[in-house]
């Protein structure tokens, strides 16, 4: 059989080969190597062109070459073609399907509480302030007329460090925000008004009311006519924006260093609607926290003149305030991280 029979053949078997493998890929590459590899027989009959005479030499290697190359671009082609067919599949989209939804992190019930606190003060222009976690005894206790030694320390108990600071100032976690109220006296002169959100600790058990870690915001104004009417007022305004619905208010009576006259502040019961239940014991109350009228020696240590300005604090819980607006049973859910309460929020 000639050469250029042989090549004939070898063409012909190569199309039905591709056409009955051209859908796929795998057979595809076993085809190109039976047909193309070194070991081929159309690579076996090339290397005969070498012993042919010249002018057979040069008619057949045209035409083998020219065979080889044909063979090349088609079976490169279906290869291609195929290989784009399924990166195509692999990539294509159902728009009928329905979407999965990607999880996403949220704020912390605390925190969005804690914001919408601020979002309200400052729509009164009130200024945010801060004070440090880690104080020492002049700013948390005797600034704030509760000297050394005095019994109105047992009210707060205190994480103490072991380790004193670099004035030899015995240092603790604060009892309180209330640490914040001289150190922005100091720092600036009346009128004034600015709350101080943050956290606050107390050495104590806990319980569904009580955390030894937890959130507190107190509001101070300072100026030379401030006065309960004052104070009042601003309370009421807050407490109804936050709850969204109209909050009834009291003070009573109580003691505490730093203020003069002191309150317990008491706000309607949103369950009864000051009707009374069993959640305000019947009463139709809600205690919130101590209030009061800043006691001059508080002014006096921030280094303010006697009885030249007069201002109202007070320190609430952001916690009890959130529990009583979500529905919340347990403070110790809020840093339970367990996320079935985390997401319900």
């Amino acid at each position: 059989m000639s050469n250029k029979s042989i090549l004939n053949k070898i063409k012909i078997e190569f199309e039905e080969g591709l056409d009955k493998s051209e859908k796929n890929l795998e057979k595809l590459e076993k085809l190109k190597i039976a047909f193309l590899g070194r070991k081929s027989q159309l690579g076996q009959l090339l290397k005969t062109i070498k012993d042919l005479s010249p002018e057979e030499k040069k008619e057949f290697g045209i035409l083998a070459n020219k065979t080889k190359k044909e063979m090349e671009n088609n079976i490169n082609l279906s290869i291609n073609r195929l290989k784009q067919q399924v990166d195509l599949e692999k990539e294509w989209i159902d728009v009928t399907a329905p979407g999965e939804k990607t999880e996403i992190g949220h704020l912390n019930l605390l925190s969005k509480t804690q914001r919408e606190i601020e979002r309200i003060f400052t729509s009164m222009s009130f200024e945010i302030a801060d004070g440090p976690e880690i104080e020492n005894e002049h700013y948390n206790f005797d600034a704030l007329n509760i000297p050394k030694n005095h019994p109105a320390r047992d009210l707060w108990d205190t994480f103490w460090f072991k380790d004193k600071s670099e004035k030899n100032e015995k240092l603790l976690l604060r009892t309180h925000t209330s640490n914040a109220q001289v150190r922005y006296m100091e720092k600036n002169k009346p009128p004034f008004q600015i709350i101080v959100p943050g956290k606050a600790y107390r050495y104590e058990a806990t319980d569904a009311n009580h955390e030894h870690s937890f959130c507190q915001f107190e509001a101070l104004v300072v100026g030379e006519t401030v006065n309960v009417a004052n104070f009042k007022s601003i309370a009421q305004e807050f407490f109804t924006a936050f709850f969204q619905e109209e909050i009834k208010i009291r003070l009573r009576p109580s003691y505490f260093p730093f203020t003069e006259p002191g309150f317990e502040f008491d706000i309607s019961c949103r369950v009864c609607q000051g009707k009374g239940c069993s959640t305000c014991s019947h009463t139709g109350w809600l205690e919130m926290g101590g209030c009061g009228m800043v006691n001059q020696r508080v002014f006096q240590a921030a280094g303010y003149e006697k009885n030249k300005y007069q201002g109202f604090a007070w320190g609430f819980g952001i916690e009890r305030l959130a529990m009583m607006k979500y529905k919340v049973d347990d403070i110790r859910h809020f840093r339970s991280g367990d996320l079935r309460f985390v997401k319900q929020f």
